[in-house]
């Protein structure tokens, strides 16, 4: 088991950046695969991208491809979400997500809530125009 837990949100200017940490306790990072993903008020959680356990491959949601990035380093237990370029419509909560996703190998099965097990309470980020 993990607990994943998140750090890093804050507020930030139009056009500004932001680094979103994912420290996990427990089982090490190594065994899961990671995503982030993010609520808006009154709506469903959605997904913004996921890496794959070796850090080999990643996937990001359309509107955030080009400005966000996905990294991991499974010595440290780490992942982190690096936000450039931000814009007020990414203003949410930031999740991470820890899974197995054994035989996953596409951004169909990678972008998918339910494929995670092990989720974070939220981090938010507000995007001022």
């Amino acid at each position: 088991q993990v607990q994943p837990v998140e750090s890093g949100g804050g507020t930030v200017q139009a056009g500004g950046s932001l680094k979103l940490s994912c420290a996990a306790s427990g089982r090490t990072l190594s065994s899961y695969a990671m995503g982030w993903f993010r609520q808006f008020p009154g709506e469903e959680r959605e997904f913004v991208g996921a890496i794959s356990r070796s850090g080999g491959n990643a996937f990001y949601e359309e509107s955030v491809k080009g400005r966000f990035t996905i990294s991991r380093d499974n010595a440290k237990n780490m992942v982190w979400l690096q936000m450039n370029s931000l814009k007020p419509e990414d203003t949410a909560v930031y999740s991470c997500a820890a899974g197995s996703l054994n035989y996953c190998l596409t951004y169909a099965c990678y972008a998918r809530s339910s494929a995670y097990d092990y989720w974070g309470q939220g981090t938010q980020v507000t995007v001022s125009s």
